[in-house]
């Protein structure tokens, strides 16, 4: 058994190594090759941490396995981060574990891939100024990953603390875009591509803020009763999402559909798109939706792909098991 430890993972994959691999696994999906099983998510009743398992099975790049993990709020008071997973993958063959690998890093590139993924497939071309909602970990993540996508000019952002943009303010320095801290509305009327990348219960961004011609990649809804954006907004807009199934239950489109402003059969697997089955957006002032639930499957994509790397690079731990 191969073992990648989280220490070794910044060196081994790159976000664009990781945009492949997530780009491949939903268009598996979408041509009935992959399948997500499904996801177990549970407050635990300690730390107040949520935790759960993704798994699945791909069975062109015979990926099998699962994510084990989630989401401990004090960590970072510890100086931890606040997502804590591992990958485990088996032998699609004969069912033994073929690899353990850390899980953060690599859900922190496959989530901010995804977000990417949809940009790079759904956003106008002349998109220009690319605006995030929230300032946590993984919004420097999606900053980086979500700005290769066009050629933007300039990025504005909101946080509720607005202090705490300093670290998306640097990251937009080092790739030379201009940075201004803004109010919703302000962000909603000058942005082209929205990321919201939140832990928040509550709708942030209404459907009235966002304009037409609009691409959002909402990012942070993941669990039964999560929200970022008002339900009303996925009404006026063309409805994507990784998976359906989560999407409805666990995603930001939970809220549309249990409201009846929004039906499951309204929207569309990313993956149709990348596929061809599927035009994606269909005119300039269309408003286009990304609801990035996070599948098993990306999970394990990026996962098969730094453990080549580190038997190809020497750094992986081979133990017998």
């Amino acid at each position: 058994m191969i073992i990648v430890p989280e220490a070794v993972i910044a060196d081994l994959i790159t976000p664009e190594a990781s945009f492949d691999a997530v780009e491949k696994v939903f268009a598996s999906m979408a041509a009935k090759s992959a399948s997500n099983f499904p996801v177990i998510r549970e407050a635990i009743g300690h730390a107040d941490a949520l935790y759960g398992f993704k798994s699945g099975f791909d069975r062109a790049a015979l990926n099998l396995g699962l994510k084990s993990g989630g989401y401990w709020p004090g960590n970072a008071e510890k100086g931890l981060t606040n997502h804590q997973s591992t990958v485990f993958l088996f032998d699609a063959d004969t069912g033994r574990c073929r690899a353990v690998v850390g899980g953060n890093l690599l859900t922190a590139l496959r989530t901010a891939a995804a977000a990417a993924v949809s940009v790079a497939h759904l956003a106008r071309p002349d998109a220009r100024v690319l605006g995030i909602v929230g300032a946590g970990h993984q919004a420097a993540f999606q900053l980086r990953a979500v700005a290769a996508q066009r050629d933007f000019a300039r990025v504005v952002a909101w946080n509720r603390s607005p202090a705490k943009l300093d670290r998306l303010a640097a990251v937009a320095a080092e790739l030379g875009l201009p940075f201004e801290s803004v109010s919703l509305d302000d962000l909603g009327a000058q942005a082209d591509v929205i990321v919201t990348i939140t832990s928040s219960f509550d709708a942030i961004l209404r459907a009235d803020q966002v304009r037409p011609g609009t691409h959002l990649a909402c990012m942070g809804t993941d669990t039964r009763g999560k929200q970022e954006i008002e339900a009303a907004l996925l009404a006026r807009a063309r409805v994507f999402t990784d998976e359906v199934a989560q999407s409805i239950s666990i995603g930001e489109a939970q809220h549309a559909v249990a409201g009846g402003s929004l039906r499951a059969d309204e929207i569309t697997e990313l993956g149709a798109v990348i596929n061809g089955r599927h035009g994606g957006r269909t005119s300039a002032e269309e408003i286009t939706l990304f609801d990035g639930t996070g599948v098993g499957l990306q999970d394990l994509a990026v996962a098969a792909a730094v453990v080549d790397l580190a038997v190809e690079r020497g750094v992986a731990i081979d133990v017998d098991f």
